[in-house]
């Protein structure tokens, strides 16, 4: 049985964006539930718009996913060789020729069909002239002859059969005047000597796999299976765009969404297993198939995202979430939380996570346990610390300090009879105490978050504000 063998091929002009990590999950999965591999080729062909910077973002963000790739990246710009070579061969086989088109002339070209009516395609005059006949000075660039009569057709695994009429394509250019190649004969040559089986990728290349099919034909090569996946559309139904909030996949990172939820919501844009909407990776990786790719183009929705992120979250290791939250904190303050303070936080854990649906909600909510004393409060948390909430706090220091069991339950009953001796409800004495002890008016359950801090610390920081 042949080994399937897949690849992602992003070009390095921007960041990895949510379409391309959704592609590039669907090709990871294909391969690994198959058995097979899963390869990364950066085309960066065109220098002018490559960056070192784009290929870094887009290196990072399949890490981050836990997209591991097999063998080495591979760099097309390193390629050009293979490709002119593929070219070399075309022409030897005359399935290729060389064009001998002055920029001049293409222009005018351009023109006369635009004022015709007819689309703006190349006349062919070179196709059977005789390369004698060439002007001086023009170097030429190499072009593929396209079938004329006839039609092919693609069996793709998500669009189905596509037909197209062999009349509707042009002789495209394989080789630039310069020798370099453009990226319909790259792409091939490349997919080829990689062994790709399985092209997976967006619906708006689906044209371009009707002129791959023709350059693998030509030079006698095995044609892969073609699988163009749907667009994401925003919530509005239009292409998913930056006016929709839609950012690179180190974007999300740095907004607080985990790997694994993203991986969990860019599955079910287009891919659908049942009713299952939480689907881990392990399921995925048993679960994926082509088939179950729809046709119809998948809506990204913000809230269906950070609801499933606040799932995972919930479900994620304490220890894990501490060391995400404390890098943020480094990051905020310029320094690293000391042992304790880090040990607070992976105690406070279970509290903090149930209320917070992205890393940064998450963080937000839990850098009272690693500020040092005094804390910094906030204006409306000083309100309720100033005057008698600073008296009251006082007064009530001793009854927690004469607390026996610090747990959760006893710390309650301490705090309901100090009300009731006071002559309040038990919220005014919660809330100065929250604010005492967190520097806001939100938080995890105070006597939860009292147990979490400990005596020593609880005490200390109660001492800060009554005075």
């Amino acid at each position: 049985m042949t080994e399937i063998i897949t690849r992602f091929a992003p070009s390095p002009t921007g960041f990895l964006h949510i379409g391309g990590a959704r592609t590039a999950l669907f090709n990871w999965l294909y391969a690994r539930h198959h058995g097979g591999r899963f390869r990364l080729r950066i085309e960066d062909t065109d220098r002018e718009r490559s960056t070192t910077e784009a290929i870094g973002a887009i290196l990072d963000g399949l890490a981050w996913l836990g997209l591991d790739w097999d063998g080495e990246v591979v760099y097309q710009s390193t390629r050009a060789t293979h490709h002119a070579e593929a070219a070399q061969s075309l022409l030897a086989r005359d399935k290729a020729y060389r064009c001998y088109c002055t920029p001049e002339e293409l222009a005018e070209m351009r023109e006369r069909r635009m004022a015709e009516g007819l689309k703006t395609r190349y006349d062919r005059r070179w196709r059977d002239r005789d390369p004698s006949e060439a002007p001086p000075g023009v170097r030429p660039v190499i072009r593929f002859k396209a079938p004329l009569e006839g039609e092919t057709i693609i069996n793709d695994l998500v669009q189905g059969e596509v037909r197209v009429d062999n009349s509707e394509f042009d002789d495209i250019v394989l080789l630039r005047s310069d020798g370099t190649p453009t990226y319909t004969l790259a792409v091939v040559v490349d997919d080829h000597e990689m062994g790709v089986t399985t092209v997976i990728r967006g619906v708006d290349h689906l044209t371009n796999a009707f002129q791959h099919t023709f350059i693998f034909e030509a030079l006698g090569w095995n044609v892969p299976a073609f699988a163009h996946v749907p667009l994401i559309h925003g919530p509005d139904g239009a292409r998913l765009s930056k006016r929709h909030g839609a950012l690179g996949v180190g974007a999300y990172r740095e907004q607080g969404y985990l790997p694994e939820a993203m991986r969990n919501y860019l599955l079910r844009l287009g891919w659908s297993h049942g009713d299952d909407e939480i689907i881990s990776t392990e399921q995925a990786l048993e679960w994926f198939g082509i088939d179950a790719v729809g046709r119809s183009p998948a809506r990204f929705d913000f809230d269906k995202l950070d609801s499933l992120n606040g799932h995972y979250l919930r479900q994620a290791d304490d220890q894990r979430l501490a060391g995400l939250v404390a890098e943020r904190y480094a990051a905020a303050h310029g320094q690293q939380p000391d042992e304790c303070a880090l040990a607070r936080l992976v105690n406070g854990m279970q509290g903090l996570k149930q209320r917070a649906k992205t890393i940064s909600e998450l963080a937000e909510n839990a850098y009272f346990y690693l500020d040092e004393r005094p804390l910094a409060l906030a204006p409306e948390a000083a309100k309720l610390v100033a005057g008698e909430g600073a008296a009251r706090l006082a007064r009530l220091a001793p009854a927690v300090a004469a607390v026996e069991s610090w747990d959760e339950e006893t710390l309650e009953r301490a705090a309901r009879a100090f009300a009731a001796h006071e002559g309040v409800k038990l919220g005014d004495v919660a809330q100065p105490l929250r604010a005492a002890l967190t520097g806001s008016r939100t938080s995890p359950g105070i006597f939860e978050v009292m147990v979490v801090l400990g005596r020593a610390e609880t005490l200390a920081r109660i001492g800060d504000v009554k005075r």
